[in-house]
């Protein structure tokens, strides 16, 4: 790919991760045969200031029937999606009988708040697995992907939507255009479209390059998705940033002069420009930070190595990917990897190969390090896993620095 897929601009690269495989491609322990494999590489647009990935991946290999994360699994977010719900309750979703649409519903635990105050709902999800616990939840789901005829569907069964809430989704969707097209035809005409995803700024500031990986395909600014929304038709008139997922930023994005820009707007953009946020040489600084990082998190596995100490995972987060094959980290330096995930354990990891196990083999016995990649959540994680620490273990993280705490 050589141009924007938002608005055709120029791309110009400036990091490349090298091969990886699906981050979500866990494999079964006799596995024999050839993994999925493509060039992780970022450009940036020199019209819209988009950055995106230099190569799509297949979203039918990403998003299926097999998709292993579920946004409840961590009370971080159950809270998160809680309150998000909340508010919509008290700004948006006032009206009776108002509509609410969410892309990429994932196990329902948004929706469920509204479902159980009486909101009209339907949750449009691609993974079967995911979307068939928010059905035993009693949450409407329908399973496919979310493009303009999907909305034309709804549009004609449902009627229109005071509210289309993506989190952690769009970003994954490189087809935009379809995606705007389908929002002009579900959205009432007073109504929002609300999504949450990575903010560039803080992958940049923090080093957090395990957000790049397959299922991310977009890194969004709010220069950017201003002058997406513009492109297409809307204008993005509220910004709120996040402290979920290593930083986010909440948009709102709505009709045409149908609603004033909040001050946070601007004040954002102001920020963005006095960092030089989208420019090629702050990029480029950014990827060679990332190279910095990814040597010394492999200097110090292989010291630890050297000293005989023992080194395990924690967390076979999707973005773990990035890190393990970026790095060169296989289960020869970190034996396995816990995690709470059922249909995780008992896997390999994609492309390096390291055994998933369960929470159990955590502690059984516990190892001297563990090498945290689930840094987003390390607030809660540490403060559960006190008797590691009291163990004398110590834990390794590479976010925003690599440090042993």
């Amino acid at each position: 790919m050589t141009s924007c897929r938002i608005c055709g601009g120029r791309l110009h690269e400036f990091g490349d991760f090298g091969t990886q495989p699906l981050s979500s491609g866990f494999l079964e322990p006799d596995y024999i045969g050839d993994e999925y494999l493509f060039r992780l590489a970022l450009g940036v647009c020199d019209s819209c200031t988009m950055v995106q990935l230099m190569e799509e991946v297949p979203r039918h290999l990403m998003f299926n029937g097999h998709y292993p994360y579920l946004s409840s699994g961590s009370s971080v977010m159950r809270k998160h999606f809680e309150r998000t719900a909340q508010d919509f309750l008290r700004t948006e979703l006032t009206a009776p009988g108002a509509f609410a649409v969410e892309l990429g519903c994932n196990d329902g635990i948004m929706l469920r708040a509204l479902a159980d105050a009486g909101v009209r709902h339907l949750g449009v999800e691609p993974s079967e697995s995911v979307a068939d616990i928010a059905r035993r939840l009693g949450i409407r789901v329908t399973t496919e992907f979310f493009q303009a005829s999907t909305a034309r569907e709804i549009r004609e069964a449902e009627g229109p939507a005071k509210l289309i809430y993506a989190a952690n989704t769009l970003c994954h969707i490189p087809y935009m255009e379809s995606i705007f097209q389908g929002i002009d035809a579900l959205l009432a005409p007073d109504g929002v479209f609300v999504f949450e995803d990575p903010y560039l700024a803080d992958i940049v500031e923090k080093t957090s390059y395990d957000q790049i990986y397959d299922e991310h395909y977009y890194f969004f600014s709010v220069t950017s998705v201003a002058a997406m929304a513009e492109r297409f038709g809307f204008e993005l008139v509220g910004v709120e940033r996040l402290p979920v997922h290593g930083g986010e930023v909440r948009y709102t994005l709505a009709r045409r002069g149908r609603r004033t820009p909040a001050p946070a707007v601007a004040q954002l953009l102001a920020e963005e420009k006095t960092r030089r946020l989208a420019e090629f040489d702050t990029l480029q600084g950014f990827f060679r930070n990332v190279e910095r990082s990814r040597d010394e998190l492999v200097s110090l596995l292989r010291k630890l190595k050297a000293e005989g100490c023992t080194v395990v995972g924690y967390g076979a987060t999707a973005k773990s990917a990035t890190v393990t094959n970026y790095c060169g980290i296989g289960p020869e330096t970190v034996s396995f990897i816990s995690d709470t995930t059922p249909n995780k354990q008992g896997r390999l990891t994609p492309g390096a190969h390291i055994p998933v196990r369960p929470r159990a083999a955590f502690e059984d016995p516990y190892p001297d390090y563990a090498l945290l990649f689930a840094w987003n959540h390390a607030e809660e994680i540490i403060a559960k896993e006190t008797r590691f620490r009291e163990s004398g273990g110590k834990w390794i993280l590479y976010v925003p620095h690599v440090r042993v705490v």
